[in-house]
């Protein structure tokens, strides 16, 4: 397996496919590189370089007992940049992924990235605070961390479900998504995944926000039930420079995975500079 070592002896596990300009993945919680399946090979087929690593604690790297932060994170992903010798980069982070995005932009600059995207994003923050009135209470991800703990197995089965928009009237179902993303959670450490619910609900990205430069689209699905979009991707997209909003009318969270083909599309026509189609 191709993997880096990092400073505190932390194995973190990558994918580093095909040549071209640098497209680089960061995933969702509690998953691994392997969310991004339907963009990799897209991507890949299209003549760009693509690149998704897990996360420490996540899927196939080392299961971390600390370090599972947002700042240790971003550290992470700076040293498989500097591993790879990544520039000129397309950075696109998901769930949480986005939040590692925002940090390691605010933390380590843009030099390496010309732009970025964060879909579904969990920044500025997901925690409802006086500040922050629009975000989840902490019973939330109190809940999260209950399930996690109790019976990880079947919490992570159940929350496929909003997850993917499963629980709603008409919606077709895929027992194999579900079963992968049940597999990707079920890889990674359980200690990495409870600390984890801290750093995405917790952690402010606001002044990461503020220092990005660089043109970032933010997609969002306004029926996302893990992340919803009012705190979340509304936000980001007034706080940043450069920012383009695309709002996704009843697409769910996981929505690279169930609208694979608009999500691409649109994901080429803001890597490339063309325009954007119509949202569906």
């Amino acid at each position: 397996m191709a993997t880096i070592t990092v400073k505190d002896g932390t194995r973190i596990y990558y994918k580093d496919w095909g040549a071209g300009q640098p497209i680089v993945f960061s995933h969702g919680w509690p998953l691994s590189g392997d969310d991004w399946d339907a963009q990799m090979l897209f991507f890949g087929q299209h003549g760009y370089r693509v690149i998704a690593h897990d996360r420490r604690g996540h899927g196939r790297s080392s299961q971390t007992w600390d370090g599972n932060e947002m700042d240790t994170y971003s550290d992470d992903l700076a040293a498989l940049f500097e591993a790879l010798d990544v520039n000129n980069a397309i950075l696109v982070g998901h769930s949480t992924g986005g939040g590692e995005v925002a940090r390691y932009l605010g933390r380590h600059g843009t030099n390496r990235v010309a732009k970025a995207v964060l879909m579904g994003a969990v920044p500025p923050l997901m925690l409802k605070t006086e500040k922050n009135p629009g975000g989840l209470p902490v019973t939330v991800f109190d809940s999260i961390r209950a399930g996690v703990a109790s019976d990880r197995s079947q919490f992570y089965k159940d929350i496929t479900l909003p997850f993917y928009g499963y629980n709603r009237p008409g919606a077709k179902i895929s027992e194999g998504v579900r079963e992968h993303w049940w597999l990707q959670g079920m890889l990674g450490g359980i200690k990495a995944h409870y600390d984890c619910i801290k750093a995405f609900s917790e952690t402010d990205f606001t002044e990461d926000l503020k220092k990005i430069d660089i043109p970032v689209l933010v997609m969002h699905g306004d029926d996302d039930q893990i992340v919803p979009i009012g705190a979340a991707g509304l936000m980001s997209a007034k706080i940043l420079k450069k920012a383009t909003l695309k709002v996704y009318p009843g697409f769910p969270h996981g929505m690279a995975t169930t609208n694979p083909d608009q999500i691409n599309a649109d994901l080429l026509a803001f890597v490339t500079g063309t325009a954007m189609g119509a949202s569906s």
